[in-house]
């Protein structure tokens, strides 16, 4: 029995000492893998630290880059609006230096003809005198009606301008017995030389001129002046250079433009815009009537001269009374300086409307010698045709109503 007691304690004493050694092992490796954790985690914190400082010099490199980035940026675009600036600079010059050697035609210039070989040489001779330096902008062309050789071959000896020849050998049947045939040619005429101006040559707009006709110095520059209002002011039809009344007793003022209801026609611009309109319904005569129509000019305008910019030297039928003593303008005048705003729709009326009323009234039967009398504009009003007849017949105007 002492024995298996003795037994018993010997082996809790050996179960003891071993559980005591696991013990001291366990603690041991605790203490290792303790020591390891630490530094671990004092590895894990100095990596962390290093981290954070590794980011911190990112973010203030990344900073720096992005400011310089920035900055370029900006450099970039002050220097790209400097080369735009540059760029238009040196087209804008460019342009010029281009415009200055290729003029853009402002309109051609077509001289009617038909059987006056000297009639013809007179108006080419006239109009090169002042068309010469201007040439570009206003090439000349000859519109030949017929077959006349001294007519053609005259047209042929100059090489400024172009020839141009309409035949035409259709039988002409008037509208009523007795009518002059000339009238229906001439409508014919007409239509095939704008046409072929407007159509073949593709010009913007044409200057018509007939085969007696003279221009002033400033023919061109009137014209070229009036161009840009006949593009921008649609209730304008055309440009005349010619006034019916424009005899040297009643004009003064070489700069007075005046917008008018009837067509003066005499060397007159047209715009190929208003020529796509009337083309098609072209009268078969009487062009010129059929213009001052109210159903043809719907209420548009048309642009005139107090003085004239162009003669017609032919002996007509009211040559002696009405055009011998018409004058034209015989000096150059700076026409691109001119401010002619006033003749848009807008504002003429208002315009005219104040030149009448300050013009002073005058009345009666003497009415001819009062207007000589007085050193300003005059008004006079009529009642009615007769009497506007009776006074024109007193001033040596024209008599038409309709002018």
């Amino acid at each position: 029995m002492a024995n298996a007691v003795c037994d018993y304690r010997f082996l809790l004493l050996v179960a003891a000492v071993a559980f005591i050694y696991i013990q001291v092992r366990l603690f041991a490796t605790q203490s290792e893998y303790a020591d390891r954790l630490a530094a671990v985690v004092e590895s894990e914190s100095d990596c962390t630290s290093q981290m954070r400082s590794l980011i911190d010099q990112i973010s203030m490199q990344q900073g720096r880059i992005t400011a310089t980035i920035s900055e370029e940026r900006k450099r970039q675009e002050q220097e790209c609006g400097q080369l735009k600036v540059l760029v238009k600079e040196l087209e804008r010059k460019g342009l010029q230096e281009f415009t200055d050697k290729v003029q853009v035609p402002v309109a051609a210039v077509v001289i009617m003809a038909c059987n006056r070989a000297d009639y013809l040489e007179r108006t080419i001779k006239s109009i090169l005198k002042y068309q010469s330096s201007v040439a570009l902008k206003f090439p000349l062309f000859v519109s030949q009606d017929g077959s006349a050789p001294d007519v053609k071959s005259k047209a042929l000896s100059y090489d400024q301008l172009t020839y141009m020849q309409h035949l035409d050998y259709k039988p002409v049947q008037t509208v009523r017995h007795g009518e002059l045939v000339a009238y229906y040619k001439i409508a014919r005429h007409y239509k095939w030389a704008l046409d072929e101006l407007f159509y073949k040559h593709n010009c913007s707009r044409v200057i018509i001129l007939e085969d007696d006709m003279e221009i002033s110095p400033d023919f061109f520059d009137y014209f070229e002046a009036t161009a840009a209002l006949l593009d921008k002011d649609k209730s304008i039809m055309a440009v005349s250079s010619w006034n019916d009344n424009g005899q040297k007793q009643f004009v003064h003022d070489p700069y007075a433009l005046y917008r008018s209801d009837f067509f003066p026609g005499l060397g007159w611009m047209l715009a190929r815009s208003t020529w796509d309109e009337l083309s098609p319904k072209w009268p078969s005569a009487y062009w010129d009537d059929w213009l001052r129509l109210k159903e043809n000019h719907k209420g548009r305008q048309f642009i005139r001269p107090e003085v004239c910019r162009a003669y017609g030297s032919s002996m007509g039928q009211f040559f002696k009374n009405y055009l011998e003593p018409i004058e034209m303008n015989d000096a150059q005048f700076d026409w691109k300086s001119m401010d002619l705003s006033y003749l848009k729709e807008d504002k003429f009326m208002k315009h005219f409307a104040h030149t009448v009323k300050n013009a002073k009234p005058i009345q009666g039967i003497d009415v001819v010698l009062k207007a000589y009398n007085i050193d300003s504009d005059v008004r006079i009003q009529y009642r009615d045709q007769p009497d506007f007849e009776r006074i024109a017949r007193q001033f040596g105007i024209f008599e038409e109503w309709k002018v």
